[in-house]
């Protein structure tokens, strides 16, 4: 009886124990569910967040781009304007070279009124009708004639001066009326620029408060990174068999900054989450030049999610330089360009807070340290 009871005793503990596991393994069980809920609540909401920026990142493009557009007309201004001057400055020297010229004929032609008068003791007719020395008579007469013939050309020459210096004159004026214009004209593009910069602005705050959270923003980079990759491949299949271009490879540590300002070697270095920089930032002014570093093919020219306005150039060779967040792209695929040609504006497109140039160099898909391309 004593065994039974013992027995008894280890088959209800042993029971209890088992009820103690299963209702641990019950807890763990609903933790796991509730956990997984949780990460299943976080997903969504990273990818309604992620929808609703996407459509945010369509009106962002759409400010950019009337940014872009206002900026390239004002830079097209800019360039008539120093054309203007540059007219008008060789207007005023050649304007003062010919009021030079025609000073000059002036005391060239008082000369020979001069000289004529001096030499007018000599009359034609008593020297015609006496004859008294037919030689000297024909020296007089060729001299005469020769005078004369050259004082005509003189005289030709000063009304020809004349009507340049009045013709130089009118053109200094339409100038000065075209340059009147271009300002006016500039004051309205810069504050068109000013407006569309503003409402920029708002749109950027909302996408940014969007994409607030780490996680949405490192997936939110993989996205851009796979956009651009996406968008090379297809400019490429694209693409016109280009003329001969010899690549990149002989000019390693020889080829000058896209653009003026400090550079920002983040090549490599952990961007966010697992995401790395593929390129550098060049802080630099909002609307200064950004060169081409060689000579190659504009393979593309748009917008992009991330990068804003982009410009990829082919430099044959698989190699390729990229430049990012312009403020305005001034070329066009297919267009060929020369090392140091303006081929874009810095700005801050793609969602940046201040002016920078984002720089690529690529070989056959993969990034390439730029710093180390660059001459120093």
């Amino acid at each position: 009886m004593v065994l039974q009871g013992r027995l008894i005793n280890q088959a209800l503990l042993i029971g209890s124990l088992c009820l103690c596991c299963t209702s641990g393994i019950a807890q763990q069980q609903d933790e796991l569910e509730a956990l997984q809920q949780q990460i299943k609540q976080k997903q969504q909401t990273i990818e309604q967040r992620l929808s609703e920026a996407k459509a945010l990142q369509a009106q962002l493009r759409k400010a950019e781009l009337n940014v872009a557009e206002v900026a390239k007309r004002l830079n097209q201004t800019q360039v008539k304007l120093e054309q203007n001057h540059a007219e008008q400055s060789h207007l005023q020297q050649q304007q003062k070279d010919l009021l030079k010229q025609l000073s000059g004929q002036q005391d060239m032609l008082a000369d020979q009124l001069r000289s004529a008068f001096m030499a007018g003791n000599y009359d034609y007719v008593k020297m015609l009708l006496n004859q008294q020395d037919v030689g000297k008579f024909e020296r007089v007469l060729s001299y005469y004639q020769y005078v004369n013939e050259a004082r005509q050309k003189e005289i030709v020459h000063f009304r020809e001066l004349v009507a340049e210096v009045e013709k130089v004159k009118q053109a200094l004026v339409v100038k000065a009326e075209e340059l009147k214009e271009l300002t006016a004209k500039q004051a309205e593009q810069q504050q068109n620029l000013e407006k569309e910069k503003r409402a920029r602005e708002v749109t950027l705050v909302q996408v940014n408060r969007q994409i607030a959270s780490d996680s949405a923003q490192v997936e939110q980079l993989q996205i851009n990174e796979q956009a651009l990759i996406k968008a090379i491949e297809e400019a490429q299949r694209q693409a016109q068999t280009p003329q001969a271009l010899e690549g990149l490879s002989k000019q390693k540590g020889k080829l000058q900054a896209p653009t003026k300002g400090r550079v920002q070697n983040l090549f490599g270095s952990r961007r966010q989450g697992q995401v790395r920089w593929k390129g550098i930032i060049i802080n630099g002014n909002e609307g200064s030049s950004v060169n081409a570093i060689y000579y190659g093919r504009v393979l593309y020219a748009d917008w992009l999610r991330g990068f804003g306005l982009v410009t990829v150039i082919d430099h044959g060779d698989g190699y390729m330089s990229l430049y990012g967040h312009n403020q305005a792209l001034l070329k066009q695929v297919g267009d060929t360009v020369e090392a140091g040609e303006t081929i874009a504006l810095v700005g801050q497109s793609g969602g940046q807070t201040s002016p920078n140039l984002y720089f690529e160099i690529r070989h056959k898909g993969a990034p390439l340290n730029p710093v180390s391309w660059l001459s120093k």
